[in-house]
């Protein structure tokens, strides 16, 4: 089995930061695809950001280009997920995922374990 484990959200002002972390246990983590998702109330889950094996490759939806920031340590089982310039509307309920298929993506349906999530709040 695999567990992930969410910390770091909280409540923070509009233009504040947050660096949430992902710990990974019960498998090798360090060649699948992460990723962070986040459900906001009333909206479906969407993806925000997703991180290849190796790191090289990421994924960020449009509107959090140019203030997260997605990375991961293989030696810690560890993936981060940066978040600078927060506005009221990336409140919501935080989701770490990885696949145990090997590849790329970044649609939901490839994503098959998934933490309890953490919650983040911004404030205007």
């Amino acid at each position: 089995q695999v567990q992930l484990v969410e910390s770091g959200g909280g409540m923070v002002q509009a233009g504040g930061s947050l660096r949430l972390s992902c710990a990974a246990s019960g498998r090798s983590f360090s060649c699948y695809t992460m990723a962070w998702f986040r459900q906001a109330p009333g909206k479906e889950r969407e993806i925000a950001a997703a991180i290849s094996c190796s790191g090289q490759i990421t994924y960020y939806t449009d509107s959090v280009k140019g203030r997260f920031t997605i990375s991961r340590d293989n030696a810690k089982n560890t993936v981060y997920l940066q978040m600078n310039s927060l506005k009221p509307e990336d409140t919501a309920l935080y989701y770490c995922a990885t696949t145990t298929r090997s590849g790329w993506g970044t649609t939901k349906a490839l994503y098959d374990y998934w933490g309890q999530g953490t919650q983040v709040t911004v404030s205007s």
